[in-house]
């Protein structure tokens, strides 16, 4: 397969995961957030589907284009996990979805940040119900791992939901 249309077939999904997580959460209370903002297509999207939540971006330094930047009081510049550390004092076990791309070309490495830095980072931010997309596999005690849709390569794209209290989880964690 070409890089072209594997561009292509990854970003289909993410965009399928994306509507299906947005439908999944209409009703719950709660706030969006998106680690890793890049050109902000994705950010865009979250904007288009979810109007009337508020969306939170974590980023090293933002490179988007200009319409698509959040407001200041919405974006997290600067390291993602100190960001989200930061972020667990105003947002709280919030989050509703999640969605985190911050993969790099170094396959190893970036499933090593992401189990041992980017999943113990959110854990506190997550709210009971919450859906949790992701580049990369997270090590989630407690969430469970929700299957792809049909056809969808099952280490394109990784989905977590929350099912019961986050306290749970939260002290799950802490003493593992």
């Amino acid at each position: 397969m070409s890089r072209l249309d594997s561009a292509i077939r990854r970003l289909q999904a993410q965009r399928r995961l994306l509507d299906q997580a947005a439908s999944d959460i209409q009703s719950l209370e709660g706030v969006v957030l998106e680690l890793g903002l890049g050109n902000g297509r994705t950010y865009d999207h979250l904007r288009h589907i979810l109007p009337n939540r508020d969306i939170y971006v974590f980023e090293r330094e933002v490179q988007a284009h200009p319409d698509c930047v959040p407001e200041d009081d919405h974006l997290f510049l600067g390291d993602v996990i100190d960001g989200l550390h930061r972020a667990q004092k105003t947002l709280r076990a919030r989050a509703v979805l999640i969605h985190a791309d911050l993969g790099t070309g170094d396959s190893q490495a970036s499933r090593d940040f992401a189990k041992n830095h980017l999943s113990p980072a959110i854990i506190p931010l997550l709210a009971e119900g919450a859906q949790i997309l992701s580049d990369q596999p997270l090590s989630l005690p407690g969430a469970t791992k929700v299957p792809l849709p049909e056809g969808m390569d099952a280490d394109r794209y990784h989905v977590y939901r929350v099912d019961g209290p986050i306290e749970a989880h939260k002290r799950f964690h802490k003493a593992a």
